[in-house]
């Protein structure tokens, strides 16, 4: 499975979604920016869109919700420790509430992974984040970087709600 993400107006995103509606679709946006995010076997809508390889799926991808995309640079040597070590943490929060999909999609063109989470809501991130199930997983991460030198750059987190045009746009 692929994961193809391009960005652009809002607007001008959910055309293109609405004219593809077969296909599996996500339409996320922030204050600062909005994407569109189209999943599949096969090859994508988009003309040059940044590429990723699925390699850990959980969940049902779901039109609304809180999404949390962690961009994290791996070096490339450290690759497969990182996919197992990761996979087998966020394996974890398939059950808590709030949860609705994972994807951790591997960088086909550059060294950043995305580790995107839906939640039914940002309350249910927040009650995730202040876990000790987040806690200890992320320690433990913080430990094998230590230790391993894993990373390639620092992780940086971004957040979006999906296809609620009331949510933020307002013009």
């Amino acid at each position: 499975m692929y994961t193809y993400i391009t960005t652009g107006t809002f607007f001008f995103l959910k055309k293109m979604k609405d004219k593809h509606p077969e296909d599996c679709m996500l339409l996320m946006q922030n204050p600062d920016t909005c994407q569109l995010w189209h999943e599949t076997e096969g090859k994508t809508i988009f003309q040059s869109p940044r590429k990723y390889e699925a390699i850990h799926s959980s969940g049902r991808l779901e039109q609304k919700g809180f999404v949390a995309c962690n961009h994290i640079p791996v070096r490339e040597e450290n690759r497969p420790v990182f996919e197992y070590t990761f996979t087998e943490q966020m394996k974890k929060i398939e059950a808590l509430p709030g949860f609705t999909a994972f994807r951790l999609l591997r960088p086909l063109s550059n060294d950043t992974y995305i580790a995107m989470t839906i939640w039914k809501d940002e309350e249910a991130f927040k009650d995730w984040k202040q876990s000790s199930l987040f806690a200890d997983s992320h320690s433990k991460a913080i430990q094998s970087a230590k230790s391993t030198n894993i990373f390639a750059g620092p992780s940086y987190l971004s957040v979006f709600v999906l296809d609620d045009e009331d949510e933020i746009n307002t013009d």
